[in-house]
Parts: C-alpha cells; sequence; structure tokens
C-alpha cells in the first residue's frame, strides 16, 4: 500500500511562547513525532507600545533557527507558521514576517481573532465526542471562547477573541509582588466588563474545554503533580470549584513560592496570576450545566497542523 501520510510542522507564535509540532497526517489521523516549546515573550510590552521590541525579535528568531534545524532533520513536507495576538497588534509585524521567512522559508500567517479561534476549537475537539462544546483558550496576549457542536462543517454559535492574556494583564494591573488586593480586584473588574457581553449571548453548554499553558498549569496546580505531567493532564476532568480555587491560589502567590512550584515554567512564573483570573472569571460568569473542566493538552498547535494538511 502506498503511504498516504504527509508530515507537517505546525508552527504557533504566541505573546508568550513559540511551539512546534511535527506529525505525520493521513486523513482523519495524526500521529505526533515532535512536539516542543520555548518561553520567549515576543509580546513583551506590545500592549503599551504596539511595537514588538528587538529584544523580542531576536529571542523569537533564535527560536526559529532551532526549529528550522528540527524541521530539516525530521523531514517535513509543510510548514505552517501562524502567528497571533502580539504580531496582530504590533505596527512592526511585516519586518518580523520577513525575518521569519528567511530563516524558515515560509511566510507567517497573521490569524485573525476569529481564525485564532476556529483553530483552536479544532485542535481541542478533534477526537472527542461530537456534541455542543464550550473550549476556552487563554493565551498571553488574547482568550478565545468558542461554542459549537464539535461536528465537521457545522457552523460555530460563539467564536470571539478577546484582548485579554496573560501577559496582557499582569503589564497591565498586577504589578506588585505579590498583587494587591486592589491590584486584583482591578484586573477582576476589568475581565468581567470585557466577558459580560459574550457570556449573555450563550445558552447553558454542558461540555467545557480548556486548552493552553495558563489551563494546564491551573489543572497541575489543582492535582498537586510532582512535576508537569503531559499524560495526566491531557482529558483529565477537574471540578470548576477546585480550579477556581487553584485559579486564585496561583492570583495570590509570589513570584518566589510561584517559582518553587515543581510543574510551573519558569517563563510563566510572574504572568500566570493574569491568566488565572481570566479562568477563573470565565468560570464564574459562563453559562455552565457542567460542573467540570475538561483540560486537553490540543489545542491551536494541532489546529494548525490538521489546516497544514488540508
Amino acid at each position: 500500500m502506498p503511504d498516504t501520510r504527509t508530515r507537517v510542522a505546525a508552527i504557533d507564535c504566541g505573546t508568550n511562547s513559540i511551539r512546534l509540532l511535527v506529525s505525520d497526517v493521513s486523513g482523519d489521523e495524526k500521529t505526533d513525532v515532535l512536539r516542543e516549546m520555548r518561553i520567549v515573550r515576543l509580546g513583551e510590552d506590545v500592549d503599551r507600545t504596539g511595537h514588538l521590541s528587538e529584544a523580542a525579535i531576536q529571542r523569537t528568531l533564535g527560536v526559529c533557527r532551532e526549529y528550522a534545524e528540527l524541521i530539516a532533520m525530521f523531514g517535513v513536507s509543510i510548514v505552517r507558521f501562524c502567528a497571533t495576538s502580539a504580531v496582530r497588534d504590533a505596527d512592526n509585524g511585516e519586518d518580523f514576517g520577513d525575518a521569519v521567512e528567511s530563516i524558515l522559508g515560509v511566510r507567517p500567517e497573521v490569524l485573525a481573532g476569529v481564525e485564532e479561534a476556529h483553530a483552536s476549537f479544532l485542535g481541542a475537539t478533534k477526537g472527542l465526542e461530537p456534541g455542543r462544546t464550550l473550549v476556552v483558550d487563554i493565551g498571553g496576549g488574547s482568550t478565545e471562547i468558542v461554542v459549537g457542536s464539535g461536528v465537521a462543517g457545522d457552523p460555530f454559535e460563539t467564536a470571539v477573541s478577546l484582548d485579554v492574556g496573560s501577559v496582557r494583564l499582569t503589564e497591565r494591573f498586577l504589578l506588585g509582588d505579590p498583587p494587591t488586593v486592589a491590584e486584583l480586584t482591578a484586573c477582576m473588574t476589568h475581565l468581567d466588563a470585557q466577558l459580560a457581553p459574550i457570556v449573555g449571548d450563550i445558552t447553558p453548554v454542558e461540555t467545557f474545554v480548556g486548552v493552553a499553558g495558563t489551563v494546564t498549569t491551573v489543572a497541575a496546580h489543582a492535582l498537586a503533580l510532582p512535576s508537569y505531567d503531559s499524560e495526566a493532564l491531557h482529558l483529565a476532568r477537574l471540578s470548576v470549584e477546585d480550579v477556581q480555587g487553584a485559579c486564585l491560589s496561583l492570583a495570590q502567590m509570589s513570584m518566589m513560592d510561584r517559582r518553587n512550584l515543581p510543574y510551573l515554567h519558569p517563563g510563566r512564573a510572574d504572568v500566570i496570576g493574569g491568566g488565572a483570573l481570566i479562568l477563573d472569571r470565565l468560570i464564574e460568569l459562563m453559562p455552565l450545566a457542567t460542573d467540570e473542566l475538561i483540560i486537553s493538552e490540543h489545542d491551536i498547535l494541532d489546529g494548525i497542523a490538521w489546516g497544514a494538511a488540508t
């Protein structure tokens, strides 16, 4: 039988991290070969300046060179590079794209917020039982909220991207170490104002899936894992009460206490509080007909890979 697999490389370039996934895709089957993640903070200070700093660009391009070597080593046929919130917001995104293209040979796709939401939903729900599902993807610069059936071709009920993310909120509100009560309150008030117009249009959802580093870190905290364990986290089901408790615990911690957590990536220590508050307010305000959150290690990166193969 001829080999119908296509080896693809998906790169998700976000506000805080840049990730690589190499997969073999054939029809509705995907076999992952390699997953890599580096914290580069490309979106550092973009919320204030509207500009990618030279230092942040160079950190990111350094990882792109590393990924280029891995892509060549693994014999990839198709490369798809997607950039999200930080590059969307920056006035020098085109220059960044030129530099990436010179290294990887492909032009970055700067996903619109709704495109990012769609890719997150596809990555999170592929392989799950079809059914009306809420997917929440909390990133460094934006948060995507998607409600859909999980059936290919069905329209989404809701697909929005909000300019609230772990890095953006930390830079705006959470300046203390640990954050003060006033800072936490101001951040939560801002989040409630951003979320209120969205939740009012959603009817209660029975399946609630959370993806990306903030959610998986909060889950690891709720489970008190001895180290970060993707297998233990993927498709874990946690009570929303336990998740909210973990969110508030992380948000109120000092930097030193966070850095001592064995499952927390050092590059998330300063911004996890902002991300955790987003998840807490989403649980508090979203109309849920379930008392549990499903954790998924599959997210926009997987959605990018699926899209690369079609």
